[in-house]
Parts: C-alpha cells; sequence; structure tokens
C-alpha cells in the first residue's frame, strides 16, 4: 500500500538544509517518489497519508557497535528508537545480533555510506524533532518506532 510520509519539512540527506513542502511517496520497502506534498496528493489520490510534527529525513546508519541491551531484539530496537535504520555488517558478529537484525528489517551494508532519501531507494525514514529527539522510525517501509 502506497503511503505518503508528510512533516513540517524534509532533509534528503542528513546535511541537508530543511525543505518545507516536500514528501516521500513509499511503496512496500521502497521509496517511489520525492516531491511536493501538494503534487504528490494530486497524482495518488485517496492515498494513505502519515503526517509527522518535525522534520523528515533519510533513517540513520549507526557506525558502531550495538547499544547494550537484555537481547538481540531489545538492542535492535534501540536502534530504531534513535532513528536509525542501518549498521554496516562489521558491527554485526554475533549471529543472534544479526538474526535480530534480519527479523526485523535493519539494512546491514557491507560498508557504510551517508543515508539519503532518493527514489528507488530503500524507504528507511526518520522523524525528529528540533531537539534531535527521533519522533518515528520507518524501516523498509514500516513503522517501528513511533514515540508515544
Amino acid at each position: 500500500m502506497r503511503t505518503v510520509h508528510a512533516a513540517e519539512a524534509l532533509r534528503p540527506t542528513p546535511d541537508s538544509a530543511p525543505r518545507p513542502g516536500l514528501a516521500v511517496l513509499v511503496d512496500g520497502d521502497r521509496v517511489e517518489a520525492v516531491a511536493g506534498l501538494d503534487e504528490l496528493l494530486a497524482a495518488y489520490p485517496g492515498v494513505r497519508v502519515r503526517r509527522w510534527v518535525g522534520i523528515l529525513g533519510p533513517a540513520l546508519v549507526h557506525d558502531g557497535p550495538l547499544p547494550p541491551g537484555p537481547s538481540p531484539r531489545e538492542r535492535v530496537h534501540a536502534l530504531f528508537r534513535a532513528g536509525v535504520g542501518a549498521v554496516p555488517a562489521a558491527h554485526l558478529t554475533d549471529p543472534a545480533l544479526r538474526a535480530a537484525a534480519a527479523r526485523n528489517g535493519l539494512a546491514v551494508p557491507d560498508r557504510s555510506g551517508p543515508p539519503v532519501l532518493v527514489a528507488g531507494g530503500r524507504a528507511d525514514l526518520a522523524v525528529f524533532a528540533a531537539d534531535g529527539t527521533c519522533l518515528a522510525t520507518v524501516v523498509a517501509g514500516r513503522l517501528v518506532h513511533r514515540r508515544a
């Protein structure tokens, strides 16, 4: 099911300036388009829309050991609460952690690279408040964290 994710502004990369009026169209686990919200709503009438308060951008890449936790699943979910959508394979050498990452859709690239929202790319998104708090994380098109 297609979903438009819209927020106060969008950053196509973590370092880019926030741009108001842009949104992301997600279909399955892929970004179908990054365009103006009005343009997407006109092109896809009836599409599901998730409106977020904050700044929408690509989910982060966690380039380090996973945070401690009582179980591999909880260690992966701690990343989701921080807006992370990927961890380089070098940091997932423990088979239990790698399995938990796979079960939960966490991207495990061979090497780290800067995340970017681009048509055709994997739908890994995060929404951050002005203070940097992660409000929501979408991994492979699936909402995996939403702050209450």
